[in-house]
């Protein structure tokens, strides 16, 4: 009797591993170093869910390689519509291959959705998962053995820029590819409650295979921030020492070597994680060691995303309503930070695992080198730098009024899920208006942009007519921090330091000075306050007194002659 039962549990362990094999995905198949291409990955996902009625694999819309973005949805409860799902259940959204040289999410995102299909991982009750399973899928098409110097493994990979070689992971506020108008449209769709940027590291040595950022919580807000700074990263990181799996913050060293110390990334809104704390969304980037091998690499991720399911399924409804608490502290009249500097008031230690490094002389050029001596591990308190202060804060409007005739930034607020009228009659409205006073262009070009940068506006409050068509945009919604970000010319990644309003930035009407100098003569002799002020600057503007040209322009700048347009900020705001 014992030897039949023995029997009958071999014959049925072997029917299930038979069975499931046909879920082996390409990574498993494989030597440990090798990693799904896009085509294999999209077949994969097709498969489970039609053989999961658990599993739904859906088209997003499109990409600038011009194959649609999928988005595939576990829910244990065979519920895909999302309307439905945020009442109850919180929503873990993954996203691979932002950088398709990077993989490791690639491949065990695949692992994991297989994992909850067949059983094998516990269900989760309270939480459904949403990823992309490719995002730069021009990327991914480019695959090489190369672009990735310092990697190692897998044999193939995909490359960093996207179909019209943008890097996706810096084009959250501009969005000038098709991918990230589609990434925006299924994040706005599922209203993530947590996300999860899945990458691999570049910079020093040490000995972790795990490294992550939580998006800056000073940042983020202090209600969700410091929940998941004191509650859910700590969580997160005994949990995976649980699994032997010890990680550090990422390593962004104060200079060339971690053991000198160094602080939290802050991730500005052009950067997933940036982009997604915008409308109060726990976000997390993994960031996998470069000189790790590519199955330890993908296990950890694995794991990583494991055990933060595992956290948002038993605090779900906390974090809901944090989601929510954290939108109140950004009601109009209130201040919001734009710029943010590290708080070396606050510096702590970090315990971090490293390698000793040296230099030494170059074999490939007559300098010295950096190098790391494995043979030489340590573990020793490093300076830490994790909280943030503010340096620029400014006060929340009620709302913000647009002409009409930007139409493209109005298409750009659509899409992210911002909503806004059209004033329906001819109109004077007391706004607030900004001048744009100075600003720094990069001189080379980044991510298809000059970007501008260290702007600074002079304000006033006036009466401005606007139009019936034009936009007003009220600041009481979800993207509160969305609108303060794009419209708020000193934020680091506002519309205006993107270049959408250099055309204020040209003066359009000049003048002849010959016929001018006639006109200006009359202008100082009418309104002897603006010779008087003119010959106040020549005595303390010593370049200024002996330039007739600049004094001329001087006139005409002061003079009704002169354009409102130029450096007119076109963007308003209602106190």
């Amino acid at each position: 009797m014992k030897l039949f039962t023995f029997l009958i549990s071999l014959l049925t362990i072997t029917t299930f591993a038979q069975n499931n094999s046909k879920y082996d995905t390409f990574f498993e198949k494989g030597n440990g170093n090798q990693s799904a291409s896009y085509p294999e990955t999209i077949t994969y996902y097709k498969l489970l869910a039609h053989d999961f009625p658990t599993i739904q694999i859906q088209e997003m819309g499109l990409t600038d390689s011009g194959e649609p973005l999928h988005m595939v949805v576990y829910n244990p409860e065979k519920e895909f519509d999302f309307n439905v799902i945020q009442k109850n259940k919180a929503v873990l959204f993954v996203n691979n291959g932002i950088h398709a040289g990077e993989p490791d999410g690639i491949d065990a995102t695949m692992q994991l959705y297989r994992d909850l299909a067949i059983g094998k991982l516990k269900a989760p009750k309270n939480t459904v998962l949403v990823c992309i399973p490719v995002y730069n899928i021009g990327g991914a098409f480019n695959r090489n053995s190369t672009t990735r110097a310092n990697q190692d493994g897998p044999e193939v990979y995909g490359f960093r820029g996207n179909a019209r070689n943008y890097d996706l992971n810096r084009d959250l506020m501009k969005s000038d590819t098709r991918n990230t108008k589609s990434f925006v449209e299924i994040f706005q769709k599922i209203n993530a409650d947590v996300f999860i940027d899945n990458h691999v590291s570049n910079g020093s040595d040490y000995q972790y295979k795990l490294t992550y950022i939580m998006t800056q919580h000073n940042k983020l807000g202090t209600v969700l921030g410091n929940f998941m700074n004191e509650e859910m990263m700590p969580a997160l990181v005994k949990d995976l020492q649980k699994k032997k799996i010890e990680m550090t913050p990422y390593v962004d060293s104060f200079k060339d070597t971690p053991d000198k110390g160094f602080g939290q990334f802050v991730d500005s809104p052009r950067y997933t994680t940036g982009y997604t704390s915008l409308f109060n969304t726990i976000g997390f980037v993994v960031e996998t060691h470069m000189l790790k091998k590519y199955a330890e690499r993908v296990k950890v991720t694995y794991e990583y995303m494991k055990t933060t399911l595992d956290f948002t399924d038993a605090n779900f409804q906390k974090i809901k309503e944090l989601r929510l608490k954290n939108l109140e502290q950004y009601q109009p009249k209130k201040s919001y930070t734009l710029k943010w500097a590290m708080d070396s008031t606050k510096a702590t230690t970090f315990n971090f695992r490293g390698f000793e490094a040296g230099y030494k002389k170059s074999e490939a050029t007559t300098g010295n080198r950096l190098y790391y001596d494995r043979s030489k591990p340590y573990q020793k308190d490093v300076p830490y730098i994790k909280e943030f202060k503010s340096l620029k804060e400014v006060v929340i409007p009620s709302a913000y009024i647009i002409p009409h005739g930007y139409w493209n930034i109005m298409e750009l607020l659509k899409n992210n899920g911002i909503a806004f009228k059209q004033i329906q009659n001819d109109t004077i409205i007391a706004v607030e208006s900004y001048k744009i006073a100075s600003f720094k262009t990069v001189p080379s070009a980044y991510e298809g942009h000059y970007l501008h940068r260290n702007t600074t506006v002079t304000s006033k409050v006036e009466k401005v007519a606007f139009a019936k068509g034009d936009y007003i945009v009220s600041t009481n919604q979800k993207g509160v921090k969305y609108l303060l970000e794009a419209f708020e010319p000193e934020g680091v990644d506002s519309f205006f330091n993107w270049n959408f309003f250099d055309p204020i930035l040209q003066q359009k009407e000049h003048y002849s000075d010959y016929i001018f100098e006639d006109t200006a003569a009359q202008l100082l002799k009418d309104i002897p306050p603006l010779k008087a002020e003119m010959e106040a600057k020549k005595q303390t503007d010593a370049e200024f007194a002996k330039n007739p040209e600049a004094q001329l322009d001087w006139v005409y700048k002061h003079s009704v002659y002169y354009e409102k347009a130029h450096l007119q900020y076109p963007v308003y705001r209602v106190l």
